[in-house]
């Protein structure tokens, strides 16, 4: 069966292989010459008088490889496509099958022996682009300390191995199911953009426990830059860490008041105003003695800003977390392509 599986796949492997080979040289040459100017430029920062403290990220030229790169977003889908929708399906659609299981291999071990090789050679594939996009993202990464971002994060590190082998098993499930090619090849299609998309938008920024930090409701600013860090949201907390909601509400020092104490709203009742900070009641402004009485209560109430984020730090686990989601979902997939094919006449 390892022998028939290669005989049958050999084309495909050859221009996978072909391809890689292909990659590869366009990012070891364009990578290098990025690195070289990301450090030609760091030496150049380093050697003015502020050094590179507060100095914008370069715009590093890699030309072609920033397209063969989005490139690699695409490759887990494609090999799900053309390897595993065509496994299951191609064979029983024609009827090859039959004469297969009639030669002393059974149906456990023919789609054992398939779906195995297959699984390996796609975590064989994206590993080897992974590793690739990878090292080729080195100077890019720190310039822009950005590795959390989507598009980044899922052509990086070790999610791509998990999406690769997470649609070949949907594809040779799908062919078990579906026994036809074409239908194979549109759900694996969808199947896999949709469970992509739905852990990248909704379940990705849940796995870990996410940083919340906090500043004074007075300061006007947020307690924390934006830059390698993953934003989920910010704006106002009451005392208890709960986010206020963003309605459109009478305002002092910044704070809702309805949220500080029957004191402080009497207190500052003719000052409050309606709208955005920056907008002037018309009574006038308190005097500074008034002013910083409204301020204590304001810090009294423990409203304050907030901002929940994914740290940078938290890029390995996430990476970890994600990719045994997509396993676990490829070991599912598995169980039932095995039990429908064993338990299903031909």
């Amino acid at each position: 069966m390892t022998w028939l599986t290669w005989r049958q796949y050999r084309l495909q492997a050859i221009a996978a292989a072909a391809l890689l080979a292909a990659l590869g040289a366009v990012l070891l040459v364009t990578g290098l010459q990025m690195a070289k100017q990301w450090g030609d430029l760091l030496a150049a920062c380093q050697a003015t008088a502020g050094g590179c403290v507060n100095q914008p990220p370069p715009a590093l030229d890699t030309g072609l490889a920033n397209d063969l790169i989005l490139l690699a977003l695409l490759l887990p889908g494609v090999l799900g496509l053309l390897w595993g929708a065509p496994l299951a399906g191609a064979e029983i659609e024609s009827g090859t099958v039959n004469f297969a299981w009639t030669q002393g291999v059974t149906r456990t071990r023919w789609l054992a022996v398939k779906e195995g090789w297959l699984l390996l050679a796609a975590a064989a594939v994206g590993g080897a682009v992974s590793g690739l996009v990878t090292w080729w993202s080195g100077p890019r990464n720190a310039a822009t300390a950005d590795a959390l971002r989507a598009t980044v994060f899922d052509t990086q590190g070790v999610v791509p191995v998990g999406y690769a082998v997470f649609a070949v098993a949907l594809g040779i499930t799908a062919g078990v199911l579906l026994r036809r090619t074409l239908p194979a090849v549109a759900v694996t299609l969808t199947g896999f953009i949709g469970v992509r998309l739905v852990i990248a938008q909704f379940l990705r920024q849940h796995l870990l426990p996410p940083t919340v930090a906090y500043s004074s409701a007075l300061s006007g600013t947020w307690p924390v830059p934006q830059g390698p860090d993953l934003l989920l949201s910010s704006g106002m907390a009451d005392k208890f860490g709960r986010p206020i909601p963003e309605v459109y509400a009478p305002e002092v020092a910044g704070a809702p008041v309805s949220y500080l104490s029957a004191a402080c709203r009497r207190l500052a009742a003719p000052f409050t105003y309606n709208g955005h900070p920056g907008d002037v009641d018309p009574t006038g402004h308190p005097t500074a003695a008034t002013q910083k009485l409204i301020s204590s209560c304001v810090q009294a109430s423990g409203v304050r800003n907030y901002v929940s984020y994914q740290p940078a730090g938290h890029y390995w686990p996430l990476q970890f977390a994600e990719t045994g989601i997509f396993t676990v979902l490829s070991i599912a997939l598995v169980a039932i392509a095995f039990a429908v094919l064993r338990y299903r006449d031909a």
